[in-house]
């Protein structure tokens, strides 16, 4: 018989603001398996790994589709169908998973749509107009719009550092675009407008995401469902309008097999954006944003491999001071690293009589 009688749990030696309860850590899943059981860090890694895989084989097989002979005029029809297919497997994902509750208010995601559809739009036309490789320099310096997109959006402040990385990615963009428009067959500003305006709605995306994730609890599954298929209503009206549709349709007719590329290029891309979202959720989207750029170099090794163009040493020069700028921005990170780049930085300041002007923010 058991007469230790009820647990007294003594409250008054618990901390203030602590709970009774054990911590219940959120529910982490990456391509439908639940890695919750996983510290951050391995749940990172485990990340990183599914958005190299996976993003690897969507650029492959994006190129792969604009090398198809006649192909290039019709990038936003591409777009169409890949909305299609992402509206398809999110609505399947939907009643696999039984969410049927929106979270994220409908004004939210018309204006996600909208800047989803600009980034993927933009992104794939411009390869009508620029060498994959260049695209993807392009692509790899989207850390600048983020910075600047968090600054006005979530009132972030970043260090010194931060723009130094900023600064060579601006110039080695600069330089590899320059080299590219004096040996490419395949160049035209219209293509450097069309990425360009893919960036400034991809930095707003990440931003807006993390922000409407983080404050309505919304899943990966909810806003790739919603997003991808408001984002192919507006591409369906305006193409109808315009007679694009008919004419990317009996195009792809005579080469159907464009149709195996795209559903095989929209499924890695589907997989690869709940990956990412999954990053953005659990660590940011900055990190999310390095880890989608550095897998962009494995990218441009394999578009030089598999797909013949011209090479210039110069590609080689402009593309290391963007993994310059990559890597001090990833130093940013690492507080003792950041600290030691930072005194080094100071070392080089004093000689021109550079003082720190200690304002109200830096006191308080």
């Amino acid at each position: 018989m058991d007469v230790r009688g009820p647990t007294i749990l003594d409250v008054s030696k618990l901390k203030r603001g602590a709970s009774i309860l054990p911590d219940r850590r959120p529910d982490v899943s990456v391509l439908f398996v639940d890695i919750s059981r996983f510290s951050s860090n391995v749940q990172f890694i485990i990340c990183c790994v599914a958005v190299f895989v996976l993003y690897v084989l969507y650029g492959y097989l994006q190129e792969l589709i604009f090398t198809q002979e006649g192909f290039k005029p019709y990038g936003w029809y591409l777009t169409l169908v890949q909305f299609a297919l992402y509206s398809i497997f999110g609505t399947c994902e939907t009643l696999a998973l039984s969410l049927s509750k929106r979270r994220i208010p409908l004004k939210i995601y018309a204006l996600l749509a909208l800047l989803t559809l600009g980034t993927m739009g933009f992104s794939n036309s411009s390869l009508s107009h620029l060498n994959y490789p260049t695209q993807v320099i392009f692509k790899c310096c989207k850390l600048i719009p983020v910075m600047i997109g968090s600054i006005l959006i979530q009132r972030k402040r970043y260090k010194t550092i931060d723009f130094l990385a900023a600064l060579f990615m601006c110039v080695g963009l600069s330089y590899f675009t320059l080299a590219d428009s004096q040996i490419s067959p395949n160049f035209s500003l219209v293509g450097v407008a069309m990425i360009s305006c893919a960036l400034l709605c991809d930095a707003a995306i990440g931003n807006v995401q993390e922000k409407s994730m983080k404050t309505h609890g919304a899943t990966n599954t909810e806003v790739v469902l919603y997003s991808y298929s408001i984002g192919f209503l507006y591409l369906f009206v305006v193409m109808m309008f315009t007679g694009d549709i008919w004419h990317g349709f009996v195009f792809c007719a005579d080469k159907p097999h464009i149709y195996g590329y795209a559903l095989l290029f929209s499924l890695s891309g589907y997989l690869g954006v709940n990956v990412v979202l999954t990053l953005v959720r659990t660590c940011g989207a900055l990190a999310a944003v390095t880890v989608t750029t550095c897998r962009k170099a494995i990218s441009i090794v394999i578009s030089f491999i598999f797909f013949s163009k011209p090479f210039t040493i110069q590609y080689l020069w402009a593309g290391s001071l963007v993994v310059l700028g990559i890597y001090l921005n990833l130093a940013s990170k690492n507080p003792s690293l950041s600290k030691k780049l930072g005194d080094l930085l100071d070392k080089f300041r004093r000689p021109f009589g550079y003082k720190r002007i200690r304002t109200i923010e830096t006191t308080v």
